[in-house]
């Protein structure tokens, strides 16, 4: 199965202003009715008189969908209805004909309510309106009809990590058959690259969405300019119709299609915004790679689509093409799922640099010293005396703690949340588990290892409150003679301010993230 891209629209084909519709309560007595108007896309041709808009479809086989006979355009025109009152039930009045004069049978269309053009959110978004209130309603609405949306294998089998996979190998391959002379635009080779690392690592996430409900019978193709920001409420319009495979997705997948509109829109804030009220209205603990890979799924669609109108002569659609590629790549960027190593003697300032840029990332922080502990059923703060008294530094005790902190990173990288692991690490085997667990993850591993001069880790030891790490300037001391060469670690010093060694650790763990254009890393979100 492909996508035709966003709506299944056709190169070139205009603005959906033919999906606007306005109830009549909207205008004022004695205000004037809007010019009658037409407009034509490539699978219909909708006309707009007084405040009624009506849709007929065109006679065409696009390959996806075929209106070739009469009962054919009717079919389609009852489906439009069915499926889009889910969404906006007073505004998809019903179906209705034209006769023709010689016609074997009239001509069915589709009979809505005509909306204000200058409610269009899109438009709302491009003049720089206050669109926050419009889009917590969208999200509440979105999320009430995903928690009530048919549910089934079928429809489950549209979320599974390989059908996901399927629909993005076929945009390569049409983005590459669009490709003049063999030569791929800029940017798509990463993009097929941390896409098939982002899936080859997280079938257990993909596997979890299934079992939590989340894959639904959605819209499916959630675009700013098919949503109408009312004093009653938004009027959300034109959902895909043609092909139920391409509606059934997981709900976050649905909700990233307008957060990548409204990004193309020039509003990244709006779009976290709007995937933030998305998940709290809908109680999504989708982890925030999963937000960005939908978003760069959402736009390389576009991107491809915009493609095939620069084939046919479009202007500026090769110039959209590139930006959505940009921006489909900075969000996989983003989404990468990656496992930090934070490693150094006691006193190396480790654990303070691996909490530090957790909280920079965003992302999940598990350390050594504290689970030592938990294995062992003892308080983190607990005194150094009470640790040692009960075996916690033996060999052994140190290959379970290790053991278990890779087997909880294990889980976590598979469930799409990034790690950093603070620890000594100064075992080779240690390391080596490590880079086999990254490995059966699909994550990326930086190691970073944390160093000072000596005589900085003494008076550091020397002074620090009781903590997590039972270890001394003595315990230190030895071992610093044990610690065996890491090459491979990338070298922060630690001995001067801690913005300085978070800075040298995100060049390490985020080589891309200087100049980059901005995206959202975290759910925005405001207090109401």
């Amino acid at each position: 199965m492909t996508e035709p891209g966003p709506s299944g629209r056709p190169v070139g084909s205009p603005s959906r202003a033919d999906a606007s519709v306005l109830r009549s309560s909207d205008r004022h007595d004695g205000e004037p009715l809007p010019r009658a108007e037409v407009c034509e896309t490539h699978t219909a041709i909708v006309f707009f008189a007084g405040d009624r808009a009506y849709k007929v479809k065109k006679p065409v086989d696009l390959g996806f969908l075929d209106y070739t006979t009469v009962t054919a355009r009717r079919a389609a025109c009852e489906r439009e209805i069915a499926l889009n009152r889910r969404f906006a039930p007073d505004v998809y009045l019903g179906p209705g004909e034209v006769h023709s004069p010689g016609a074997q049978a009239p001509e069915p269309l589709v009979v809505m309510r005509r909306m204000p053009a200058d409610r269009r959110l899109s438009r709302l978004v491009r003049e720089g309106a206050t669109v926050d209130d419009a889009l917590r309603a969208v999200a509440r609405h979105l999320a009430a009809w995903h928690a009530d949306a048919p549910r089934s294998r079928e429809v489950d089998e549209q979320g599974t990590r390989d059908a996901l996979s399927s629909r993005w190998e076929a945009s390569f391959q049409q983005v590459r058959a669009l490709a003049d002379d063999g030569v791929v635009p800029d940017g798509v080779a990463e993009v097929e690259r941390l896409v098939r690392r982002y899936l080859a690592g997280r079938k257990r996430l993909f596997d979890s969405r299934i079992e939590q409900g989340r894959v639904v019978d959605g819209h499916g193709d959630l675009l700013a300019e098919d949503i109408f920001c009312l004093d009653d409420g938004p009027r959300v319009l034109d959902c895909l119709e043609f092909d139920d495979r391409l509606r059934y997705v997981d709900g976050l997948d649905d909700a990233a299609f307008l957060a990548m509109d409204l990004e193309q829109l020039g509003a990244p804030q709006a779009a976290a915004y709007f995937l933030a009220r998305y998940g709290e209205y809908s109680g999504d603990p989708a982890p925030p790679s999963l937000w960005h890979h939908y978003v760069a799924y959402r736009a390389f669609v576009r991107a491809k689509v915009s493609l095939i109108q620069a084939r046919q002569g479009a202007l500026g659609a090769e110039v959209a093409s590139r930006r959505l590629i940009a921006t489909a790549l900075r969000h996989l960027r983003t989404s990468a799922v990656g496992l930090t190593l934070v490693g150094g003697l006691p006193g190396s300032g480790k654990s303070t640099l691996s909490g530090a840029l957790a909280d920079r990332l965003g992302v999940t922080l598990l350390s050594s010293d504290r689970l030592r502990k938990e294995l062992a059923g003892i308080p983190a703060e607990q005194s150094a005396a009470a640790g040692y008294g009960r075996g916690l530094y033996t060999p052994e005790w140190t290959a379970k703690t290790y053991a278990a902190l890779l087997d909880r990173a294990s889980t976590l990288l598979s469930s799409g949340e990034s790690v950093v692991l603070d620890a000594t690490w100064s075992d080779v085997s240690q390391r080596e588990a490590a880079l086999r667990m990254a490995d059966r993850t699909s994550a990326d591993l930086v190691a970073l290892h944390c160093h000072v001069p000596g005589d900085v880790s003494a008076a550091r030891l020397s002074t620090r409150a009781p903590g997590a790490s039972d270890a001394d300037l003595g315990i230190a001391t030895a071992m610093a003679a044990r610690e065996q060469p890491w090459p491979e670690a990338v070298p922060v010093d630690t001995s001067g301010p801690l913005e300085s060694a978070v800075a040298q650790a995100l060049a390490a763990v985020r080589p891309w993230g200087t100049g980059q254009a901005p995206v959202f890393r975290r759910p925005y979100m405001e207090p109401d």
